[in-house]
């Protein structure tokens, strides 16, 4: 198993189930005490939109998502959303993703994680 496949095996273990529906990690870094992790949609069409003549355009600019600390290292996703062009149309298509709580840059679980310890989600200091 290669050094790439054992971090994904650990991400899993790590990171929210519905991560690794839709998105390939495809690189860990660390740097100043934080853990980035980054995240590509797969390039799957999504099934909503299996009946229209899509092509590939890249992807939308990066949103930056907290997670769980890990070992006292703040975690920050790195997620890239994929978007297609429906050429019929001209229009841009893509998935809506529900993976931050709402009014947050926090994975759900954390915000609910916070919430519960703290009263309220902080929005600065060292877990913003």
């Amino acid at each position: 198993m290669s050094s790439i496949e054992q971090l994904q095996t650990l991400a899993q273990y790590i990171l929210p189930e519905e991560i690794f529906t839709y998105f390939d990690i495809v690189n860990i870094e660390e740097s100043a005490n934080v853990l980035h992790i980054y995240l590509d949609e797969q390039p799957d069409i999504p099934q909503e939109y299996q009946t229209l003549s899509l092509e590939s355009k890249g992807f939308y600019p990066e949103a930056e998502i907290c997670d769980f600390p890990l070992r006292d290292k703040k975690v920050i996703l790195h997620v890239r959303r994929r978007r297609w062009l429906n050429t019929s149309t001209g229009g841009s298509v893509s998935r809506e993703w529900k993976l931050t709580a709402e009014g947050t840059r926090y994975t759900e679980g954390f915000a609910t994680f916070l919430k519960g310890l703290l009263g309220f989600i902080p929005d600065y200091g060292p877990l913003s």
